[in-house]
């Protein structure tokens, strides 16, 4: 029974490979007799069902009729390969696998690659350089590692000042150490530069506070410097609100309280309201619905001799910006350290 099977399958493929008219065709009875469900297959499975006495004769059947059939099926190729171009040859092969794997289905939509996203500091950086661009500032640069001098000395900061201390500078040796304020750059610049000067000057500097949702040990200012001729108060009140009402938008609430820094005379710092609990009170804001986000005033006529300018014929404004506090104000953030922590679920939002 078995036998006769065997024969009648050998005749059967030869018949149809007969048949055949295309490289596709005789695919299809490669997989039809040889393929894993093929009729091959069917027979090796059903031998070890046979007496032991057939099982080695059919067993050799079996196998000589696979090899005849891999055999009769690779001539066939041949033969329909020579009388086509070597391009068609393996197109239709080539496709005849695509056929056996499964169709390509072309309007299926393509896979979306992951991008990344610049960091929303960033962002805020670039958004207020760009405002200050249009109201005529430069961008400036300077060293994270700076000389006392540039970070106090010719701040006009007093040699009994708090921020000179260990617990609100972190001190390196020979002098050095890591800038607590970006206002370095304006003396830089002042050394370099004659008036008329028009700076900002964005960067990271560094202060050993207590890290908690306001404060952290590493964060980013930009500083900000007008020096010329019959500069005044009111010049600092408009490039601010000017500023804020871009950046914020024109319903904006800002005050300026008066203060102190050793570089400006008068001084005051900026408060703008919260916007995370929309003025009623949060952490942010110590739950006074007011968050300071600057300390600006008139630059001292200490500094301006420090770096030789005439104080009698200059005057000018300077200020100081936190970057992450704008920033958590208009994305209603209530924590510093989410800026920090490389977590692609916060990152990836902005």
């Amino acid at each position: 029974m078995m036998q006769e099977r065997l024969v009648a399958l050998q005749s059967q493929v030869k018949e149809d490979l007969a048949k055949a008219e295309t490289l596709n065709e005789i695919e299809d009875i490669r997989v039809r007799y040889l393929g894993r469900k093929g009729a091959i297959k069917d027979i090796m499975k059903a031998i070890p069902g046979l007496p032991p006495e057939e099982k080695s004769i059919m067993g050799k059947m079996a196998n000589k009729l696979k090899l005849d059939i891999t055999g009769e099926i690779e001539a066939a190729e041949k033969r329909f390969s020579a009388s086509l171009p070597p391009s068609s040859d393996k197109q239709g092969l080539k496709s005849n696998a695509q056929e056996t794997k499964g169709t390509f289905d072309l309007s299926l939509p393509g896979k979306r690659r992951p991008y990344g996203h610049i960091h929303p500091i960033t962002q805020t950086i670039n958004e207020i350089k760009s405002i200050f661009s249009k109201l005529g500032f430069s961008v400036e640069y300077g060293p994270e590692v700076e000389q006392e001098y540039y970070n106090f000395d010719a701040l006009n900061v007093p040699q009994d000042h708090p921020s000179r201390e260990d617990f609100d500078t972190f001190y390196l040796d020979n002098k050095l150490l890591l800038r607590s304020q970006t206002s370095t750059v304006q003396i830089r610049t002042m050394k370099k530069r004659k008036p008329p000067i028009r700076m900002i000057a964005p960067g990271k500097v560094y202060r050993p506070d207590t890290v908690d949702a306001r404060h952290a040990s590493m964060f980013h200012q930009i500083e900000g410097l007008m020096v010329e001729e019959g500069v005044s108060f009111r010049d600092l009140k408009f490039a601010l609100t000017s500023f804020s009402k871009i950046y914020f938008g024109e319903d904006i609430k800002m005050r300026f309280r008066p203060s102190f820094f050793p570089f400006t005379e008068p001084s005051a710092e900026v408060d703008i309201s919260c916007s995370i609990c929309s003025a009623r009170g949060c952490s942010v804001c110590s739950h006074s619905g007011w968050v300071e986000v600057l300390g600006a005033g008139m630059v001292d006529p200490n500094v301006f001799e420090a770096v030789g300018y005439d104080p009698e014929k200059y005057t000018g404004f300077a200020f100081g910006l936190g970057v992450e506090r704008l920033t958590m104000l208009r994305y209603g953030i209530d924590d510093i350290r989410l800026f920090f922590e490389n977590d692609l679920r916060f990152l990836s939002q902005f």
